[in-house]
């Protein structure tokens, strides 16, 4: 992860990067796609966050897309591998010593797509999380201005615990995803 990061308010501009850079996706990876989502903080708005757009591709196999990993690296990622989440290609993209894209690639049926899309929804549906959660993640910062590693640390408590509820609403909304207003 860069040593630099920074940490702003809501930009409309965010889902328009996101589409951007999934069509970039789409054109790379072509038919070993099914779905490509946003998600993150830069994914729920309103919500204050590091300037950084998480996509979320679901691939038809996550084999076929470690085969594409050298043109991923050719259009200017950098590939980390699983990176801690086992079933997960990880890969970044960097700006002027700035992350600006993390992309995150499951396989179809990965239960791990769902916890990603269950705390997006979560926090775009409810939003005093989402309040609380912007204040928790400016604390974070606050602490942690220089250190990517301190701020992240500080938030993952609060995220277990949001993360376990909106799991729950989100098996019992039927999975549902909230669109963006």
């Amino acid at each position: 992860m860069p040593s630099l990061y920074t940490f702003t308010d809501y930009s409309p501009e965010w889902p328009h990067a996101f589409e951007q850079a999934a069509a970039q996706l789409r054109s790379l990876l072509g038919d070993d796609l099914i779905a490509i989502h946003h998600i993150g903080s830069t994914s729920v708005p309103g919500l204050a966050a590091k300037p950084i757009i998480d996509l979320l591709p679901v691939a038809q196999s996550i084999e076929a897309i470690a085969a594409q990993t050298p043109q991923l690296e050719a259009a200017g990622y950098l590939a980390w591998g699983e990176y801690g989440l086992p079933g997960r290609r990880y890969f970044t993209r960097d700006r002027d010593g700035y992350r600006t894209y993390n992309i995150h690639i499951y396989g179809q049926g990965d239960p791990d797509i769902d916890r990603h899309l269950a705390f997006r929804d979560y926090l775009r549906a409810h939003s005093p999380v989402r309040d609380e959660y912007a204040a928790v993640k400016r604390a974070a910062y606050a602490q942690h201005p220089t250190d990517i590693g301190g701020y992240s640390d500080s938030k993952h408590d609060w995220i277990q615990t949001v993360e376990a509820k909106a799991m729950a609403w989100y098996l019992q909304s039927g999975s549902n995803p909230v669109p963006v207003p």
